[in-house]
């Protein structure tokens, strides 16, 4: 009853709703973040990966930490679903996650928090010790109509904080420098960031950089990662100004980033035994689809096939923009469904399409339309990749359902990935 009078309400009294929700949730567990120290997560891209870093780090480094990001909710051993779509859970979902982090004597909890969840005070009632912002690049415009509304539901987490954590190196930082409360800590690849990477490069399949501090030689922490790409950087740049800025000693920080095993659905590699890489990420923008195949790049050894979509009922501009960027940047296009929602996937294709032309690409030679998602990928893996090559299937990442017409189907590319790859490799060796 309490959904279907949600979907009925406009916007405004939307998020008037949500905030109802929060304060009740807030009211019956017992306004859980009095006994928390909260670190809100946001941006376009990387908060997730930041998310499980920050929380990985705390507790290898000694603290009780808990977290709930877009992809399950970790408290103590426990892992608890949060969704079938990547997005801040509702606010009583939060509170109660919150009140079991504290009951599980917690210290810290890092909470992933969307533009989406912000804006609609999915986390009002939450008390932030630290906000951080790890980029805002061009998306969820269908919701928040302009830049500057986008910029502004983001800029939310920095009220009321003790640390306010953000990328210089981002244009979003001049916007909100000024925002918010709390000592400011700055995170980039620019010198007069707090905390600077420098020797960037990648040995023997590592990611492998120098973190100096606050301009501070001495201070300096080498890191060694199994992630990849310059976007990574960002992620455990962030990561390590928080947990630095906690207390966690330089050592604990470098080897907790060295075993750290990445995000589920965030450049996971899926192998099945095949002479070729095959890649799900959750890219969905243009900034994180050009950041992931940039990287990918510069590991190739063959060609790159790339596979992905756009969401239905969502920012459409980006379209073409994401068809031109894979035509640049990959080998092979693979344009396929994505939560097409209530809209018509073969008009989203077409608008992917007119990207991929722009840039020279050649229907059914360099990029093809395939609107069933299992087709693509096996199109891909069984048809299209030779040794050395990289698959790479975008868009989903971790996400355990497809919306089409309105419906949430069960899916999985990871899944999906590993049944076309067990078939190609059956129909080999029956040869």
């Amino acid at each position: 009853m309490f959904s279907l009078l949600k979907k009925l309400l406009p916007e405004p009294l939307k998020n008037v709703y949500h905030l109802l929700q929060a304060l009740f949730g807030a009211l019956i567990f017992g306004f859980p973040t009095r006994k928390l120290k909260v670190i809100g997560i946001t941006g376009t891209d990387g908060k997730t990966t930041t998310c499980y870093l920050v929380n990985h780090i705390l507790n290898k480094g000694g603290k009780r930490s808990s977290m709930i990001s877009t992809v399950e909710a970790k408290i103590g051993m426990e892992r608890i679903e949060t969704g079938l779509h990547v997005t801040t859970p509702n606010p009583i979902s939060v509170q109660r996650l919150l009140a079991k982090m504290a009951k599980a004597k917690s210290e810290y909890a890092v909470l992933e928090a969307t533009s989406h969840g912000l804006a609609q005070e999915r986390v009002a009632f939450v008390n932030f010790f630290i906000g951080l912002v790890t980029n805002v690049t061009h998306e969820h415009f269908d919701y928040h109509k302009t830049h500057r509304n986008y910029l502004a539901a983001k800029s939310k987490i920095l009220k009321g904080v003790t640390y306010r954590f953000l990328n210089v190196d981002d244009r979003s930082y001049e916007s909100l420098k000024d925002q918010g409360s709390g000592q400011l800590v700055t995170f980039g690849l620019k010198n007069e960031a707090d905390f600077v990477a420098k020797n960037i490069r990648r040995d023997s399949n590592l990611l492998q950089f120098d973190i100096e501090s606050l301009g501070k030689k001495d201070q300096k922490i080498s890191i060694k990662s199994n992630l990849i790409g310059e976007f990574n950087v960002y992620n455990i740049l962030a990561a390590t100004a928080v947990c630095r800025t906690l207390g966690v000693d330089q050592a604990s920080i470098a080897s907790a980033i060295e075993d750290f095993k990445g995000v589920p659905g965030r450049m996971q590699f899926i192998d099945e035994g095949q002479d070729f890489s095959v890649v799900v990420d959750f890219a969905h923008t243009p900034a994180s689809l050009e950041a992931a195949l940039k990287s990918l790049n510069k590991i190739k050894k063959g060609k790159i096939i790339a596979i992905f979509g756009c969401a239905g009922e969502r920012d459409s501009e980006k379209r073409p923009v994401m068809g031109k960027i894979a035509t640049q940047l990959a080998d092979y296009c693979i344009f396929t469904s994505e939560d097409p929602r209530r809209e018509d996937v073969n008009q989203i294709i077409e608008q992917m399409a007119k990207g991929a032309l722009s840039a020279g690409a050649i229907p059914n030679q360099t990029f093809w339309k395939i609107p069933d998602r299992t087709e693509a990928i096996n199109t891909a893996i069984q048809r299209l990749a030779t040794g050395s090559d990289i698959v790479a299937i975008f868009g989903k990442g971790p996400e355990k359902s497809m919306n089409i017409k309105g419906k949430e189907i069960p899916w999985s590319d990871e899944q999906t990935a590993h049944t076309g790859l067990k078939e190609r490799l059956k129909k080999r060796l029956s040869l």
